[in-house]
C-alpha cells in the first residue's frame, strides 16, 4: 500500500523555523521526484519545492527561495522540507507527493504532479 506521510508542521512565529518529513512507503523513491505543495485556505494549491530523482536537481518557488531547503534520504524513505526565516503568508496545509514521470523537478512543481499524495500538515505562521 502506497502512503506519503507528512509531519513536522506547527504553529511558529515569524522569523522562526520548522522541519518537514516526508516519510514514503509501497513504492521504490529512488525512481520517484518528490515534492512538496502548498495551499492556503481560499487559494489556489502551490508547488513549493520538489526534487527529482535522478541527480537529485531541486526547484524551489521564488516566495521560498533562499529560505528553504528540501533534500531526500533514500535509505530512509524520507523527504524533508527545511523551512527558515517563515512568514506569515507562508500559512498553509503543505503536502508532499511523488511521481515517477515528470521531467524536471521544475515541472513537477509548476505543474502540480503527483502520482500519490500524502494528507498533509499544517503550519500556521502567527504572532
Amino acid at each position: 500500500q502506497v502512503q506519503l506521510v507528512e509531519s513536522g508542521g506547527g504553529l511558529v512565529q515569524p522569523g522562526g523555523s520548522l522541519r518537514l518529513s516526508c516519510v514514503t512507503s509501497g513504492f521504490t523513491m529512488d525512481y520517484y521526484a518528490i515534492g512538496w505543495f502548498r495551499q492556503a485556505p481560499g487559494k489556489e494549491r502551490e508547488g513549493v519545492s520538489c526534487i527529482n530523482s535522478l541527480n537529485h536537481s531541486v526547484y524551489y518557488a521564488d516566495s521560498v527561495k533562499g529560505r528553504f531547503t528540501i533534500s531526500r534520504d533514500n535509505t530512509k524513505n524520507t523527504v524533508y522540507l527545511q523551512l527558515n526565516s517563515l512568514k506569515p503568508e507562508d500559512t498553509a496545509l503543505y503536502y508532499c507527493a511523488a511521481d515517477v514521470r515528470v521531467g524536471t523537478a521544475q515541472n513537477m512543481c509548476v505543474h502540480l504532479l503527483g502520482d500519490y499524495w500524502g494528507q498533509g500538515t499544517q503550519v500556521t505562521v502567527s504572532s
